[in-house]
């Protein structure tokens, strides 16, 4: 079974292409925390089509999110040699914490009860 499940922060918002297809790719790298403190794996994630449009639309760098994906491998011709490619192809993705409050419209203030107005007929009164 490949599968892999990542927590972290988008380090710079996704780059996005389109296929002669019309079909979109969002690239992204996703800063994962090591178990010890101050360290983090750096991981490339790659999503398409509705994930794609999903990752345009909503995130962006320093965003904390949960995915799903599986890990692909692969390798192309650079100008040095033979260089060897390891990714995840994203599932899902979630937020993983609400929009700072900065972000966030006020709340209405309300009172604990509600305003009754006079002259109301109330069947308990």
């Amino acid at each position: 079974m490949n599968k892999a499940i990542l927590i972290g922060r988008l380090t710079k918002s996704p780059e996005i292409r389109t296929t002669a297809d019309g079909l979109n790719i969002a690239r992204y790298i996703l800063a994962v925390d090591r178990m010890k403190k101050g360290e983090a794996d750096f991981i490339t994630c790659v999503a398409f089509g509705k994930a794609a449009d999903f990752a345009e639309k909503w995130l962006t760098k320093g965003t904390k999110i949960a995915i799903t994906g599986h890990i692909q491998t692969g390798s192309y011709e650079g100008k040095n040699g033979k260089v060897y490619t390891t990714e995840i192809v994203v599932e899902s993705q979630e937020f993983c914490e609400k929009k700072a409050a900065t972000e966030q419209p006020p709340e209405p203030a309300t009172d604990d009860f509600m305003s009754i107005p006079d002259g109301a007929d109330l069947p308990f009164a």
